[in-house]
């Protein structure tokens, strides 16, 4: 029956996206695996970056929190472990993420690898991330480090302001719109994120330091961190990522 309603839901699809999708996994089948991590704080620029690294190398993305309510929404046996910890109140335990990521790197667009972003935030969770890659007989390629001064990311972060409706953005500094406060477009007031504030990033800067830079450490034993300079433009940083995922 599933492979029926598979053929079915496949003759709905317009011939000219069978193509592009055939085309872009030709395209793919040339392309050299790779298992990569980002590791930054918030406002590094890994969101900036990843999908252009997914579409290079054609991987899957795995952010580790669309994950979880995606496995929940679909009642897995995992998701449903998940939901009842949420709903207590708890963490999801590493056992269960890690679960959950084992299930998505099975999926045929993961076939080429993956990014991981969000995870491992903890070096106890890179030890059981390492446990299920190896039973897959594959291990990480690489750990990209957007390495950034905390000061940098506090006017980053803290001049950043959004058109609500539309999810426009700008920056006091770097992207100012036309009138002080206002969206170009509509002329509606612009708003902060909450989270987009000197207190919290400051908490989510500490947490950061605290418990992900010894991943980095981690990872550096096994000589495969790579170091972006991370405060540089997005185009700079993306020729950075290229060189050092082409070598």
């Amino acid at each position: 029956m599933a492979a029926n309603s598979a053929a079915l839901a496949l003759e709905d699809v317009p011939s000219v996206d069978l193509m592009t999708e055939l085309l872009r996994r030709m395209k793919c089948s040339s392309k050299p695996d790779k298992r990569l991590i980002l590791i930054g704080p918030p406002g590094s620029g890994k969101g900036t970056q990843s999908p252009i690294i997914k579409d290079d190398y054609c991987l899957c993305h795995l952010a580790t929190g669309d994950m979880l309510r995606a496995a929940v929404a679909a009642k897995t046996p995992l998701g449903v472990k998940a939901k009842e910890a949420m709903d207590k109140g708890e963490l999801v335990s590493d056992d269960l993420v890690v679960g959950i990521i084992d299930e998505a790197m099975k999926k045929p667009s993961c076939q080429k690898g993956f990014i991981l972003d969000g995870f491992p935030r903890t070096v106890v969770q890179a030890q059981k991330l390492d446990e299920v890659l190896e039973k897959q007989g594959v291990r990480v390629d690489k750990v990209l480090n957007f390495a950034i001064d905390d000061a940098i990311l506090e006017e980053r972060i803290t001049g950043r302001w959004i058109h609500p409706s539309s999810g426009r953005s700008y920056h006091t500094k770097f992207a100012p719109p036309k009138t002080p406060g206002v969206d170009d477009v509509t002329g509606e007031p612009l708003i902060q994120r909450k989270d987009d504030t000197v207190a919290v990033l400051k908490s989510r800067l500490e947490a950061f330091h605290r418990q992900t830079e010894p991943v980095i450490d981690y990872y550096a034993k096994k000589g495969i961190v790579a170091n972006l300079h991370a405060e540089k433009a997005p185009k700079e940083v993306t020729s950075e990522v290229q060189k050092v995922l082409s070598s």
